[in-house]
């Protein structure tokens, strides 16, 4: 193909703030749109993605044609992608509502009907793991929906994105498929090293030391959560590099009730980051020491709102536009790692 002729265009459902969109920009790839449902992603989205409409909507009421019409995206297009990375909070380990997320958990269904519409060359999809295991999963319908459409080459499987330069232990479910003959479909090679914390975040990689409470006004976001006295004397406690609650267990005026003969459950909550390791998945509460390992290495405090993006391998550039630490968070947390839909977006156009 000539790549300039056959530029390599994507539509990305679900998108968010723009994680996955915004690293097929960085592969080369012109994303037209993302679509998603959540107004305070929008102006994140658009600010840092120009060019990229966000498309302000519930897909299930978004009519197949709506692109064709808006666009001019035509059927069969082989040089067209679409992204689907639905929210995952039904089939997460997490320990979440699931009521609450009832409503989101066949939402690929949906997305099926564009890919049915569109026949485009190619399909991303990325989740949780739980999707192929869940009882109660859409993955058996998508996957034979593809097959019915005629996307026999296909290729899927659960990845630890720290071998893909993403400082997390951050186990997903990745697939890519095409419709296309004689392409060599595959997923990113994983590298020989796993990314970790100190090739991230730390004074060497131009995060100053910051308290707690931090308010960073500038578009560099190292803002971090406040903490009450007691939870800054548990900190205290907490050994650099990797401590754990377990430091104050045994300290009647720290240690919470809820922790008590409950030494091996929740062992996170409350812990250290390792400079020698990756770091735990980032969530959408990150911010928050109780809701998992997210105290800095060294300094007392949860991980800034910048080194939680920065972990997730959004640029430092990358403006998030709102003024409020969940709402930041949750852009963060929920986002596809930059770095790896950069490389899935280098491997689409390895087939040029």
């Amino acid at each position: 193909m000539n790549s300039i002729k056959h530029k390599f265009k994507a539509i990305d459902f679900f998108c968010g703030g723009g994680g996955m969109t915004h690293g097929l920009r960085q592969s080369g790839i012109d994303v037209i749109a993302g679509v998603d449902i959540d107004k305070d992603a929008q102006a994140t989205y658009e600010y840092n993605n120009p060019g990229s409409v966000f498309i302000k909507t519930d897909i299930r009421s978004l009519r197949s044609n709506y692109f064709e019409r808006k666009f001019n995206i035509v059927p069969n297009d082989d040089t067209l992608i679409l992204v689907g990375c639905s929210p995952c909070q039904f089939y997460s380990i997490i320990n979440t509502d699931k009521q609450s997320s009832l409503k989101t958990k066949d939402l690929l269904r949906n997305f099926a009907r564009f890919v049915e519409y569109y026949k485009p060359g190619y399909v991303l999809v990325e989740n949780v793991p739980g999707i192929i295991t869940n009882k109660q999963s859409i993955w058996p319908y998508f996957k034979q929906r593809l097959f019915d459409l005629g996307y026999n080459n296909l290729l899927y499987k659960v990845i630890d994105m720290s071998y893909y330069g993403v400082p997390q232990t951050r186990k997903r479910f990745s697939l890519i498929a095409t419709r296309l003959e004689g392409v060599n479909i595959q997923l990113p090679t994983p590298d020989e090293r796993q990314a970790l914390l100190s090739d991230f975040i730390g004074v060497s990689n131009g995060f100053p030391q910051i308290t707690a409470g931090t308010k960073d006004t500038s578009d560099f976001n190292h803002t971090t959560a406040g903490l009450s006295d007691k939870c800054l004397r548990r900190l205290r406690k907490t050994t650099h590099n990797g401590g754990s609650r377990l430091c104050w267990a045994n300290d009647p005026e720290l240690q919470l009730k809820c922790f008590i003969g409950k030494d091996d459950s929740f062992k996170d909550s409350y812990g250290r980051m390792w400079w020698n390791r990756p770091a735990p998945t980032i969530t959408t509460k990150f911010f928050s020491l109780s809701n998992g390992r997210f105290g800095h290495p060294d300094e007392d405090r949860a991980i800034s709102l910048r080194e939680g993006a920065t972990l997730q391998t959004f640029p430092k550039e990358y403006v998030f536009k709102s003024n409020n630490i969940a709402t930041t968070a949750r852009l963060i947390g929920n986002a596809v790692p930059c770095e790896y839909a950069r490389r899935l977006g280098k491997i689409i156009i390895s087939n040029m």
